[in-house]
């Protein structure tokens, strides 16, 4: 199964020791175009020490698409100050040139009703229009969170009419006990998928037991399955984009060869 080069998204995440230029020129090396960044990274800024205007120059010379930054979080606990947060990352998303904004759900043990979900997505829905940033909500499979169902998440969003679309995480997807059972029935609309994070795990603890920690790239013992997750994507139509995003610590001791070996790897793995 091909695909192609074009559709394949390289999250910060998986350099983060490596500044901004130096990320954009190593993707730009792998023959890929697309990246997302983030606003939990070691400076604490989604642009580092660099202003918008730099970000958006050194993206123009290296060929770079900003497609995402990661992340507004918890969105369906809203706030005033929630609310501030968002619309900074909104204006910044636009400074620089970003499609979307991800927006992630409380994930702390405490309960969020439907009622309140939806009153923030309607709430936060103007704010993206004005600003012209797609809104892509990605449910959490952790135990403990507040929203962990792609399906009840494309539901809360047709519920909210509001234009948002979700992000699907292979590693989320693992970790919610239902997903499996929600996929088959059809009810997964792929036209209202807007991204695909990817990850690979190889911790065979249970899957409660598992945090972003164990989190890598994928390999031929990821327990989450997600080649064949992608594969199944791709039978039910989905031809948008794919991120490689990986999360444990021990990705900062990568060297930049490390870090092209494992995304070639990884795509190797997608398109046998």
């Amino acid at each position: 199964m091909a695909i192609d080069s074009s559709r394949f998204c390289i999250n910060r995440k998986i350099a983060p020791n490596l500044d901004i230029e130096t990320f954009f020129r190593l993707v730009q090396r792998l023959g890929l175009n697309k990246v997302e960044l983030r606003n939990d990274m070691p400076s604490g800024k989604v642009t580092d020490d660099l202003s918008h205007e730099q970000v958006r120059t050194l993206a123009k010379r290296y060929g770079m698409e900003i497609i995402t930054i990661n992340a507004v979080y918890p969105f369906n606990h809203m706030d005033d100050d929630l609310l501030n947060r968002a619309e900074g990352l909104m204006k910044e998303a636009q400074a620089i040139g970003a499609h979307a904004l991800v927006l992630c759900p409380l994930n702390d043990g405490q309960p969020i009703s439907v009622d309140k979900t939806i009153a923030a997505l309607q709430k936060l829905a103007p704010l993206f229009k004005r600003y012209g940033i797609e809104g892509l909500v990605e449910p959490l499979g952790f135990p403990q969170s507040s929203l962990r169902s792609a399906v009840q998440t494309q539901a809360l969003l047709r519920d909210a009419q509001v234009p948002f679309k979700v992000l699907i995480d292979t590693f989320h997807h693992h970790l919610y006990e239902k997903a499996e059972q929600e996929f088959p029935s059809g009810i997964i609309d792929v036209s209202a998928i807007g991204l695909v994070h990817l990850s690979g795990v190889e911790d065979t603890r249970p899957k409660a037991q598992l945090t972003d920690e164990e989190r890598i790239m994928l390999s031929e013992k990821d327990v989450l399955g997600s080649v064949a997750q992608v594969h199944r994507l791709e039978k039910m139509g989905y031809r948008g984009i794919y991120a490689f995003e990986p999360f444990s610590s021990t990705l900062a001791n990568w060297s930049e060869a490390d870090i092209e070996r494992e995304i070639q790897r990884s795509i190797q793995l997608l398109q046998a």
